[in-house]
């Protein structure tokens, strides 16, 4: 995954930090190349997400209260040959969150080496354009400085590598 994201220099800013991560108030929006066109365009999905049973490196969604709360928002903001560019905004941070629920509304990242197989004819463009990982990008990161109160916003352009697949998969 490439893009933003936040480290403490300081015990303080650790413990600051930590705690607008526990109330959810840290603002993460990604942007994803995800294979087909999610209906609805855009919604919400709110799980549940733990390990998996059947691959502790993998997490997965589990029905119940099982693993951690998980809620993510996402919307299609264009639509591409066999895919569509979509934007995920967190409300809570889990570990591949955004992969995993892409996956469980049958949408999964493409390129990604865990939670998705290549879809017939992405491999040849994957391969062409050298393209070897998950299509994720952390664009917007968003928190309330802890030592000085000031409310931060920092934004990431999206990468030379999925701009070129975004390019080969246009319409």
């Amino acid at each position: 995954t490439s893009g933003l994201l936040v480290v403490a220099k300081t015990d303080k800013a650790h413990e600051g930090l930590s705690v607008q991560f526990k109330d959810h108030t840290i603002d993460r929006l990604y942007a994803a190349i995800v294979y087909g066109h999610p209906v609805p365009a855009s919604g919400t999905v709110d799980t549940w997400i733990g390990r998996s049973d059947a691959d502790r490196k993998k997490m997965a969604v589990h029905r119940g209260e099982r693993g951690k709360h998980a809620v993510t928002h996402y919307r299609i903001l264009e639509r591409l040959r066999g895919a569509a560019m979509v934007e995920c905004r967190l409300e809570t941070g889990r570990t591949h969150q955004v992969r995993v629920h892409m996956t469980h509304i049958g949408h999964p990242l493409i390129g990604d080496p865990v939670y998705s197989r290549e879809k017939k004819g992405f491999k040849t463009i994957l391969e062409t354009l050298g393209f070897k990982r998950q299509a994720l990008h952390a664009k917007r990161l968003g928190f309330i400085h802890p030592a000085t109160g000031e409310k931060l916003l920092f934004d990431s352009p999206l990468p030379h590598d999925m701009q070129e697949l975004l390019s080969e998969l246009h319409v």
